[in-house]
């Protein structure tokens, strides 16, 4: 076996998807990925795009190519995060779009956006100032390490979902189960937050399951803005972050009605 080939096969799996600019740079030219084609090491699935034989892709391979060979700063987010994570009994991963963050939609390949059988929810341009790395982790799939959001910065993603992508029934269910967040990192996150709407909303939702770690967050240095901002129609105003939430929600007895 050569070198070339011994070395594809060790730094890919079946079902990777390998892009020939990245085989370029390790020294494989597209008339040596065409021989390891006819040699069924690798499947052509369009021009410039193959993936390693062996089983069909999947949507986490999608994600590492993009993440490995092209170098964006994707991560995982919001539900599919919190999911991967272990933080949420709500999500079917089958039934479900991938959320997934990146700075910047129109540099997205050709490929990525003709990919059969994925459904995708992305995200962009949120108002924070930037994203540390202290706010992403990665987990393991299928043997694979992807980057994603760690659950502060995840649950400021399910907010900022609000109402568009989300109900604010489902945020507020994933919001029940974050007991365990860094005081620290949500302060912090919040103030580098320049979105009103979803800081009010997370400190909102925190404030309504009564989260330990949301009594220790110092609001000082938090853009709340100023006036009303409704969430839901039909709703009910919260005094306290001039908010209109679902009536149960302020009626429940427990906060600011």
């Amino acid at each position: 076996m050569s070198s070339k080939l011994n070395w594809l096969l060790q730094n890919t799996a079946p079902g990777s998807l390998v892009l020939q600019s990245w085989l370029t740079k390790h020294g494989i030219s597209p008339s040596l990925a065409n021989k390891y084609m006819h040699s069924n090491w690798l499947q052509k699935l369009r021009t410039g795009v193959y993936v390693r034989a062996g089983r069909d892709p999947e949507w986490w391979d999608v994600v590492l190519c993009l993440q490995n060979q092209l170098g964006f700063p994707v991560h995982l987010a919001g539900l599919t995060s919190l999911g991967y994570q272990g933080r949420s009994h709500y999500l079917q991963f089958k039934q479900q779009a991938i959320w997934l963050y990146l700075q910047d939609k129109a540099a997205l390949p050709k490929w990525f956006k003709e990919f059969p059988n994925i459904e995708w929810l992305l995200l962009s341009n949120q108002k924070l100032a930037k994203h540390d790395e202290k706010y992403l982790t990665e987990v393991e799939i299928k043997g694979e390490q992807l980057r994603t959001s760690v659950p502060e910065l995840a649950a400021y993603e399910i907010a900022n979902a609000v109402p568009g992508i989300l109900s604010f029934e489902h945020a507020a269910e994933l919001f029940q189960g974050l007991v365990n967040l860094s005081p620290r990192k949500v302060e912090a996150l919040l103030q580098s937050s320049r979105a009103v709407q979803t800081n009010r909303l997370y400190l909102f939702l925190a404030d309504y399951y009564a989260h330990a770690w949301a009594k220790r967050l110092d609001q000082t240095n938090i853009d709340l803005g100023a006036g009303k901002r409704q969430i839901v129609s039909g709703g009910k105003l919260d005094r306290k972050y001039q908010i209109t939430v679902p009536e149960k929600f302020v009626s429940h007895g427990l906060l600011h009605g």
